[in-house]
C-alpha cells in the first residue's frame, strides 16, 4: 500500500509542477498574432513566409487552381484590414461580397507593396491589442483569436505553394 501511494505522489507531482503560470488575454492574443507575423515559433510566420521571393515567383500558380503566395498575402491583407477597421469601428470599404476576388486581386506590379502591407496590418493588429482597453479586448478576443487562425491556415498555404515551386529554403523553418 506504501507503494502504491509513493507511485501515485510521485505521478502527481511532477504534473502540478508542471501547470503553466497564468496567461493573460492580452499576452495570449499578442502571442498568436505574433506568432502569424513575425516571431517564429511552431511555425513559419507571414514575413519569413514572403521574404525573399521575386514578383514573378509570387504570381506562381501551379496550374490547377490554387492560389500563389500573391494572391494569399493579397487575400490575408483583405481581410485583415477589415477586421481592423471593424475592431476599430470604422467603416469597411464596399465589398462584393466575393471572396474569389481578394486573391484574384493581386498583380505581379504590387508584389513589394502587398509584402510592406501585410507587415502593417499585422503590426497594426498587435497595437491594437496593447492599446486597446481590456473590456474591448474581451469583446473582440474571438475575433482577434480567428484571424490568428486564418492567417495561420494561409501562411502554410503560402508555405506549399513556394516548396511545390523549388523556392523554399528548408532552412528557414520546414523542412
Amino acid at each position: 500500500m506504501k507503494r502504491l501511494l509513493l507511485a501515485a505522489a510521485l505521478v502527481c507531482v511532477p504534473l502540478t509542477a508542471q501547470q503553466p503560470t497564468p496567461f493573460s488575454l492580452r499576452a495570449h492574443l499578442l502571442a498568436e498574432l505574433k506568432s502569424t507575423h513575425n516571431v517564429k515559433e511552431w511555425f513559419v510566420p507571414a514575413n519569413d513566409a514572403v521574404a525573399g521571393l521575386s514578383a514573378k515567383d509570387a504570381a506562381w500558380t501551379d496550374g490547377s487552381g490554387n492560389h500563389s503566395v500573391g494572391m494569399l498575402a493579397n487575400h490575408l491583407v483583405f481581410w485583415d484590414r477589415r477586421a481592423l477597421e471593424q475592431l476599430k469601428g470604422e467603416k469597411n470599404a464596399k465589398f462584393s461580397g466575393n471572396n474569389d476576388e481578394t486573391f484574384n486581386a493581386f498583380t505581379e506590379a504590387q508584389w513589394a507593396e502587398t509584402q510592406k502591407q501585410l507587415d502593417e496590418v499585422l503590426t497594426e493588429l498587435e497595437t491594437y491589442v496593447e492599446t486597446v482597453d481590456e473590456k474591448t479586448l474581451e469583446k473582440n478576443a474571438s475575433l482577434l483569436s480567428h484571424i490568428a487562425t486564418h492567417n495561420a491556415y494561409h501562411i502554410g498555404q503560402m508555405l506549399y505553394v513556394r516548396k511545390l515551386h523549388g523556392v523554399w529554403n528548408p532552412e528557414n523553418g520546414v523542412k
